[in-house]
């Protein structure tokens, strides 16, 4: 139910990721998942994707397809621009639900709002022909604006008409009408198709380093930046285990809207000298990210006086 990019191509059908064929369904940002839950509690037939990136709400709301023993769904926590352009193929997805979304209100963090013309422009090459996105917020402004980067991409029309009653029923919709608040629903229909946009993300085998040094003398440490050409890798803290053999490095990897957090270890290796690897921490994406990673950690053990015997990356 929780879906592992580790264990699916890039890109992956509906009988990769629910076992079946099916229309596809996807919700963003599905909070506590009442809305994506009753929607595949009534429709069985249809497989419903969920991406949010909360992990709280990711945990609630698998508990709730557990416990009703739901087949049909699946869940992914990370930014829904990483699915829809790595995962979802061309013409695999037939709707996306987008229900009370962040609106960023602030001019400067307008950046971060999901609806903007170039994801509408992606989401064209992975709908089916008459496929659509239906928005619902309490939000004037990121409605009025949704509307304005949809018609900049120049490939959907748009309907605007009342909230369809499911999308009432969810904890934010409730408390927006409790407190008076309009809301205010569209739906996007697709009517064109830009260019193809191919995946960004290409999954690689796990890597590791071999250095010729020690790790004893290493006391000290200061952040780590990391830049290659599709992202940047930042190691932001050091720390040895009890035992005080080992060396972990803590950081994360930025890659195509990918954040992940990792930790990497230095250890002795059998064969003399100091081994580098990634720790099997937050499951993270074997994608190019990684490798550079590795990279990181090495290049900065350097310049504590060790010296790379062999790079596996």
């Amino acid at each position: 139910m929780l879906l592992d990019l580790n264990a699916i191509g890039f890109p992956a059908d509906s009988s990769q990721l629910f076992g079946r064929d099916g229309s596809l369904m996807l919700e963003v940002g599905f909070g506590n998942g009442d809305f994506l839950i009753a929607q595949a509690a009534r429709h069985p037939e249809v497989n419903y994707l969920g991406v949010e990136v909360s992990l709280g709400a990711m945990t609630r709301a698998f508990r709730k397809a557990r416990r009703q023993a739901l087949t049909n769904v699946r869940f992914w926590k990370g930014p829904a621009q990483v699915i829809v352009r790595n995962v979802i193929p061309p013409h695999g997805l037939q709707r996306v639900y987008v229900n009370f979304p962040d609106p960023w209100p602030r001019e400067r963090h307008r950046k971060h709002r999901l609806l903007q013309a170039d994801f509408f422009r992606l989401l064209s090459t992975r709908l089916a022909e008459g496929g659509d996105l239906q928005l619902t917020t309490d939000h004037h402004d990121y409605f009025v604006f949704a509307q304005e980067q949809a018609a900049a991409s120049e490939l959907f029309s748009s309907e605007t008409a009342p909230p369809p009653p499911d999308t009432l029923l969810t904890k934010y919709a409730e408390k927006w009408q409790d407190q008076g608040r309009p809301i205010y629903h569209i739906r996007f229909t697709k009517t064109g198709e830009a260019d193809p946009y191919p995946p960004t993300l290409e999954k690689t085998p796990m890597q590791h380093a071999v250095l010729d040094g020690s790790l004893d003398a290493i006391q000290s440490f200061s952040k780590y930046v990391h830049r290659f050409s599709e992202g940047v890798v930042v190691l932001s803290e050091a720390m040895r285990p009890v035992e005080g053999r080992r060396l972990l490095l803590m950081g994360h990897v930025e890659e195509h809207q990918l954040r992940q957090d990792l930790l990497i270890e230095a250890r002795p290796h059998d064969e003399g000298g100091v081994l580098v690897t990634l720790r099997p921490f937050g499951n993270p994406v074997g994608t190019r990210g990684l490798r550079e990673a590795i990279r990181a950690a090495c290049a900065w053990l350097e310049t504590q006086g060790l010296t790379l015997r062999e790079g596996w990356f």
